[in-house]
């Protein structure tokens, strides 16, 4: 009896030891998080003063931080909120380096100086009137964010911030599926649609619901890629797929542009 309890557990010895492996020698890739922070704003005095904290302090600390990738935009000019909403996109290879941030931040003396009027604003002169976080995990099919690279002005690139929730949790699952192990990146990346990330929502006000950017030179190259993609055989066949009817209840589209501060 002894002997069979033996041989019935080396099969689990081997895969702990091949998974320690894999982990150790950086071959398991890890998935990153992701923090996307809203600030809604009155108009443009609040806008300047956020602008001027995010350039001049916030990104600067978080580089010190190690986070050298700080995406910061706002929605393009047509959109009846701009003026009224700056989106920090703030990218952390894991849980425990996001739950540090706010102690890094605390105890950065250089932040807390170059930040003080905007941190410790009078109630009477807000800087901006609420701000929203929503935090995220990378899609196992897209472990890490992958920066765009364009040669055209910051005021004409197009990044577009999608966001698909879902009707109930299993149905959510069901896009989330269909994003990874049904193909829909895949076809993505086959046009060149240059996602930023793709990731499921696992904080936020609107769940259960996933997000993902993609990012164009400029509106032209936008609409060519999406006609693209919406007559590619494989998407016509995996949308008309049964199972992954009816996942998506509601989505929300914004069109940004990065700033000028804003790292990419």
């Amino acid at each position: 009896m002894k002997q069979i309890n033996r041989i019935s557990i080396l099969p689990l010895i081997l895969i702990a030891i091949f998974v320690t492996f894999l982990t150790n020698s950086g071959m398991a890739k890890s998935r990153d998080y992701y923090q996307i922070q809203v600030y809604r704003l009155t108009g443009k005095v609040q806008e300047e003063k956020v602008d001027n904290f995010l350039k001049n302090a916030y990104l600067p600390a978080l580089h010190r931080a190690g986070i050298k990738s700080v995406g910061v935009f706002k929605p393009i000019e047509t959109d009846t909120l701009s003026g009224k909403r700056v989106y920090v996109w703030v990218p952390f290879s894991s849980l425990e380096q996001f739950a540090k941030i706010q102690d890094v931040l605390h105890k950065d003396e250089e932040f807390q100086m170059s930040g003080k009027d905007f941190l410790g604003a009078p109630f009477d002169l807000i800087p901006f009137v609420r701000k929203e976080s929503i935090l995220l995990r990378a899609f196992p099919d897209a472990p890490n964010f992958i920066l765009p690279n364009f040669q055209t002005a910051p005021s004409t690139r197009i990044y577009e911030l999608r966001s698909y929730e879902g009707p109930t949790e299993n149905l959510f699952r069901k896009k989330v599926q269909m994003f990874n192990e049904g193909g829909e990146m895949k076809i993505f990346s086959s046009l060149n649609f240059n996602a930023l990330f793709y990731s499921e929502v696992i904080s936020g006000s609107t769940m259960p619901n996933l997000m993902y950017m993609t990012t164009f030179s400029d509106m032209e190259s936008r609409k060519a890629h999406w006609d693209a993609f919406k007559n590619h055989p494989d998407w016509k066949k995996l949308s008309g797929m049964a199972e992954y009817k009816n996942t998506v209840s509601k989505s929300v589209i914004l069109f940004l542009h990065p700033t000028d501060y804003s790292d990419f």
